[in-house]
């Protein structure tokens, strides 16, 4: 039932002035992803523009304007409920990870094999069809795990992914062309952190954009070139405008069930990812002061993709990372609902190939960047202070993960790879390339067990930690941690060693009298002398 003051149905209000901020931050978050998206289909994938923008974007606007709205009516269902007015929806689109992982994994190799990208698109849309599936299922069982996984666990892990795959790469690109970046960073920065205004309350998302527009146009006038934009790339890119609505590909969705096989090698343990994840991004919510339900966003997030998919769309819907940056902007209501229309403009109308060719991507870097500083300080400043520990413990393996993606990326142009060289002589140098492999293996997964015994041990939960590490023993043994694929006894060793940390730890629960100096370090940090 809603709050009422004096008998009348509180009504949220639909937007507030800190959409205007939230929705030129995100969207241009949603913009940098759509263009990326766009880039790896048109270059990498070397997809035909007729399937580029006449099939997939205009399926992936439908799916994203669908998830946009339905969590834009969650938080006014929820402002309703409470009777506040501070309310953010959550942000959701394309999950990135996800991008990556059926391009390069996925689309690119039986392109690759068939010298037919179509055929690579159609065994994408079959690995999200999958992916879909087990997220509305999932969706079920995820409050459970909510409520058994300390918070350190579920934030470090997130922490993790963010401080890596979303933080370091725009970090990187910022300081490849660090006269618009660095311009464009310490914009956002002291409106975002600093609080200040800009003259007219301009967002600052969109006074950074205007910035790097205009020093990348502008060096060109010297023969510079800073953001890599001509005139000749504004002119072409209209050759792609038109107008396109999404249709069914069932039929391309079924032919890409041949490889099957293929595709649930990743698809099983992407799936779970997607579970943690979304749990990881609802706590994180939550944390910021607004809670939804685990399995309504799951399910809806298994939806919503399912309806992509059939019209086209070979990529996930995700709740994304960033709730608590977009609120802290005066996101509420509204930014959500214009995100998603403001995504039909640009994929129905092959917008996104004129943006492509006037905006410098290094301008809108720096928001991902944010978000990344946001993220990753939430895990430190909203769970209990000693479990800091813990947390850093879940960020190693994504730390892992980043570096062996980086490293495969390098050696594959190279035309070699790490078995190739000799695990003994990458050692020589400081690379224990096997260390990264098992360790960044299902790094999600890894970081919230790995986080959730530590948190548990340093609570003196014994119990509840041994339960996480044979939880880990079993994801491990069957690869969903510790490994690069799905299968039995994929990494024994590293199960092993869960399973014998399960039972000391156990052991600890059952009989405390084996355990009389756990207090010690507590007792010895205080009594060293200072240094």
């Amino acid at each position: 039932m809603s709050t009422t003051t004096a008998g009348v149905a509180f009504r949220p209000r639909l937007w507030a002035p800190g959409d205007w901020n939230a929705f030129f931050g995100f969207g241009t978050n949603i913009l940098v992803n759509m263009l990326t998206l766009t880039i790896l289909l048109r270059f990498v994938l070397q997809m035909p523009d007729a399937i580029v923008f006449g099939r997939i974007l205009p399926a992936m606007g439908l799916m994203m304007c669908l998830s946009t709205m339905y969590y834009a009516y969650l938080a006014y269902r929820l402002a309703k409920k409470t009777g506040r007015n501070d309310v953010c929806a959550l942000p959701s689109g394309i999950s990135v990870p996800h991008m990556f992982i059926v391009t390069l994994v996925i689309m690119l190799p039986i392109k690759l094999a068939t010298n037919d990208p179509v055929q690579g698109w159609e065994a994408g849309l079959v690995w999200v069809f999958f992916q879909s599936f087990i997220l509305m299922l999932g969706g079920f069982i995820a409050p459970l795990i909510r409520r058994i996984t300390p918070r350190a666990a579920l934030l470090g892990t997130l922490a993790g992914v963010s401080i890596t795959f979303i933080s370091m790469t725009p970090a990187l690109q910022i300081f490849m062309t660090p006269v618009i970046g660095f311009t464009c960073l310490a914009i956002i920065v002291v409106n975002w952190l600093g609080g200040f205004k800009y003259p007219g309350g301009i967002p600052a998302g969109l006074v950074a954009i205007a910035a790097g527009m205009l020093i990348a146009w502008g060096s060109n006038l010297f023969g510079l070139n800073y953001g890599g934009l001509s005139g000749k790339g504004v002119l072409d890119a209209f050759s792609n405008f038109g107008f396109n609505v999404p249709l069914p590909a069932f039929g391309h969705v079924f032919a890409g069930f041949k490889y099957l096989g293929i595709i649930l090698v990743t698809a099983v343990p992407f799936g779970i990812y997607d579970l943690v994840e979304a749990m990881d991004n609802v706590e994180s919510a939550e944390a910021a002061g607004d809670a939804y339900p685990t399995t309504r966003v799951l399910t809806a997030d298994g939806v919503v993709s399912l309806i992509g998919c059939l019209m086209g769309n070979p990529y996930i819907n995700a709740v994304y990372i960033g709730h608590p940056g977009w609120k802290g902007m005066g996101g509420r209501i509204g930014y959500s609902a214009a995100t998603g229309l403001m995504v039909i403009v640009l994929s129905w109308f092959g917008v996104i190939a004129l943006l492509l060719a006037i905006v410098p991507v290094v301008a809108i870097s720096p928001i991902l960047l944010y978000i990344g500083m946001l993220i990753g300080a939430q895990a430190f400043q909203t769970t209990p202070k000693g479990h800091a520990p813990a947390i850093v413990l879940a960020l190693a393996p994504h730390v892992a993960a980043w570096a062996k993606t980086l490293m495969d990326g390098a050696l594959q142009i190279a035309g070699t790879d790490a078995a190739k060289l000799g695990f003994d002589n990458l050692a020589k140098v400081g690379v224990l390339y096997p260390g990264l492999q098992t360790m960044g293996g299902g790094a999600i997964l890894t970081g919230l067990v790995l986080a959730a015994v530590g948190a548990n041990v340093i609570d003196k939960k014994f119990a509840n930690a041994a339960a996480f590490a044979l939880a880990g023993a079993v994801l491990t043994f069957f690869g969903f941690m510790h490994g690069q694929a799905v299968g039995i006894a994929v990494s024994p060793t590293v199960a092993a060693a869960y399973l014998i940390v399960a039972v000391f730890l156990f052991a600890l629960s059952r009989y405390p009298a084996l355990a009389p100096a756990l207090a010690m370090p507590e007792r010895a940090i205080a009594s060293t002398p200072a240094e």
